[in-house]
């Protein structure tokens, strides 16, 4: 009596692997779905509030829409553009926003840098120091402006006591002259704004280890040395960083000026959000407001690529070096 042939079924061991891969896909599947969910409310809200008024922003430069009217309003072209390319004050807010960028950029990087490499190397206290660099940066901007215009006020404030004091005399006030009042607003922004980049620079700072500093003072380097050869290299990236957000923040200017000069004396500290702000709610002409908008976003734009394109054709000339 013969038997029939027995077929061989898989093994748990041969079959392992294949549930292995059916499980791993569905865990994948089932976390990128978890993750898409918690995305949406940020994504509904980048769309809503910043995607789709970039849109709506780029389309009406081409119309000459208005508050008054409802609507796009009439095709206008490239005419909105001409205008603003046209206006002297255009031009002239846009050098004051530089202007502005150029006054406080340098002092923001330099002086947070420096900050915080003296606070790094204290030992205790570091919390007192972290507190009072950053907590004016958690004021509003109206405060700040209070402040500022207080202690710029001529024959009273703390500006011209300190002249006084020094045996100078007080002017008519830093922000009573148009070639001091944007060095006024500069000065109250490097105060305000100086410890977020301290706070970047100190996080950055706390991730060096150690033993890097300790095994280059071992071998006699000095404090600078240190800085030089370990601090400043290993801290690129964070000043990359620093140097770009700190451009973009500055090139956005708009209530320190608002709020302490209002533009004056006359249209010498008027920056361009100042100008685009007027021409769409006080001329009520958004479809020339967008064009000013969109020239001002394709300027940041082009600063921050060839900020971009400097470092990195200096981060090569360090690799061929």
């Amino acid at each position: 009596m013969t038997t029939a042939p027995v077929l061989d079924r898989p093994t748990d061991a041969a079959a392992a692997p294949r549930r292995l891969r059916t499980y791993r896909t569905s865990l994948t599947r089932g976390q990128g779905r978890s993750g898409w969910l918690f995305l949406a409310p940020f994504g509904l809200f980048y769309i809503a509030f910043l995607l789709g008024p970039t849109v709506w922003m780029i389309v009406t430069s081409f119309f000459n829409t208005s508050t008054v009217r409802t609507g796009l309003g009439s095709f206008a072209g490239l005419a909105n553009y001409a205008e603003m390319l046209g206006r002297s004050d255009f031009w002239s807010s846009l050098w004051h926003t530089l202007q502005f960028t150029l006054y406080t950029t340098p002092p923001l990087v330099i002086l947070a840098f420096v900050f915080a490499v003296l606070t790094n190397r204290m030992n205790k206290g570091q919390w007192f120091f972290r507190l009072a660099f950053f907590l004016p940066f958690i004021l509003p901007s109206a405060t700040i402006s209070l402040i500022w215009v207080f202690i710029f006020t001529p024959a009273t404030g703390l500006f011209a006591t300190i002249q006084s004091a020094i045996g100078m005399t007080p002017g008519s006030g830093m922000l009573s002259s148009p070639n001091t009042a944007m060095i006024g607003v500069a000065i109250a922004t490097v105060w305000w704004t100086l410890g977020f980049n301290f706070v970047l620079y100190l996080a950055g700072l706390q991730e060096i280890p150690r033993e890097l500093y300790e095994a280059a003072a071992v071998d006699g380097a000095s404090n600078w040395q240190q800085i030089k050869s370990i601090t400043l290299p290993l801290l690129g990236r964070t000043t990359t960083l620093v140097i770009l957000l700190q451009i973009i923040a500055s090139l956005k200017i708009f209530d320190q000026v608002y709020l302490m000069t209002n533009g004056g004396p006359g249209i010498s500290t008027q920056v361009s959000l100042q100008l685009i702000t007027g021409v769409g709610f006080t001329d009520n002409r958004l479809g020339a407001a967008s064009a000013a908008s969109v020239l001002l976003f394709i300027v940041i734009v082009a600063i921050a690529i060839i900020r971009q394109l400097v470092e990195r054709a200096a981060a090569k000339r360090e690799i061929g070096a």
